[in-house]
């Protein structure tokens, strides 16, 4: 796949930043998990976090209500603090599948959030707009701007190992949505079924064992998308030393350099940049002018949005 491919987003896609976007000001950031829900206020220049990181658990069943009133209590939290003014947008980064806002599929979360509007719901209910996207792509928006992955040119593979196995892919730093390598078959399961974190606790798999399996995932990785660059995420990446001689993939491997902060980093940033993109397409063009730009975004709590023609995020730099 070259750039010229990944940079045609579907109308359904998140609005992203482009490798040459250049965001300022703050946003506010959310990462709603199977286990957790986390969020805070970033620095969108520099991805770093000006509030608190507030988490708490996931609700159980993690409903689309019970879930919507986590997310809502955390964000008053962070109102209260100051930090997170009226003004500023936001962005949600969820484990699924994410098309016009709303989750496709329902991995590590209720099947009630399959077709919901997600987008729409939390925009409502924090009154202000939020672009919600798929949990991993979030992450990797994070590294390739701020992280493991900045500056880096060709194919960057992100997969973050925790409850799941999430995954994103970048060609020349654009954004290739909703790859869910996690659900690949893997010895006849899902992937992530035999090779999350949380699937190497429930089999009971030392680091030995779970790496030459966690290898072979990994040369398939390569047969099919033969990455520049891999960078691990998510909770079991904190053990890299743990398990690193039994890799042998022919790609450079490093561990993500933002942790457990890149979802909620990553998250703002998209937020942001769709909130942008939202503003200049009600910006009149001056008298005489003639705009040969589409469309790039919906309006920003729509649930869906026009199937019209758009680029792939926001091309332009500045704020």
């Amino acid at each position: 796949m070259n750039a010229r491919a990944a940079a045609a987003a579907l109308p359904d896609d998140p609005v992203v930043p482009s490798p040459t976007a250049r965001l300022t000001g703050h946003g506010l950031g959310i990462d709603i998990g199977g286990t957790g829900i986390k969020a805070a206020v970033v620095d969108l220049a520099t991805g770093e976090l000006v509030t608190e990181r507030i988490r708490e658990k996931t609700p159980s069943p993690s409903t689309p209500e019970a879930v919507v009133d986590v997310v809502a209590d955390i964000c008053h939290r962070l109102e209260a603090m100051g930090a997170l003014t009226p003004d500023l947008p936001g962005g949600a980064g969820f484990p699924a599948v994410i098309k016009a806002g709303r989750p496709m599929t329902a991995s590590n979360v209720d099947e009630g959030w399959i077709g919901a509007p997600a987008q729409q719901l939390l925009s409502q209910r924090l009154g202000r707009p939020i672009e919600v996207l798929n949990d991993a792509d979030a992450a990797g928006v994070a590294e390739i701007s701020h992280g493991a992955g900045k500056g880096k040119a060709g194919t960057v593979l992100l997969l973050t190992i925790g409850t799941g196995i999430g995954s994103a892919l970048f060609v020349d730093g654009l954004l290739v949505p909703n790859l869910e390598l996690g659900h690949l078959e893997f010895h006849g399961k899902d992937a992530e079924h035999r090779l999350s974190g949380a699937a190497r606790e429930r089999r009971k798999l030392g680091w030995k064992r779970w790496g030459r399996e966690f290898d072979a995932y990994l040369k398939a990785m390569e047969r099919w998308f033969w990455p520049d660059l891999i960078i691990l995420g998510g909770g079991v990446s904190k053990s890299l030393d743990k398990y690193e001689k039994y890799l042998s993939t022919r790609a450079p491997l490093v561990p993500a350099a933002m942790l457990n902060t890149a979802g909620i980093v990553g998250a703002a940033m998209a937020g942001a940049n769709a909130a942008r993109a939202a503003r200049a397409t009600t910006v009149p063009p001056a008298t005489g002018s003639r705009s040969s730009r589409p469309s790039t975004a919906r309006p920003p709590a729509a649930g869906r949005r026009s199937a019209g023609p758009r680029s792939a995020g926001s091309r332009s730099t500045g704020h």
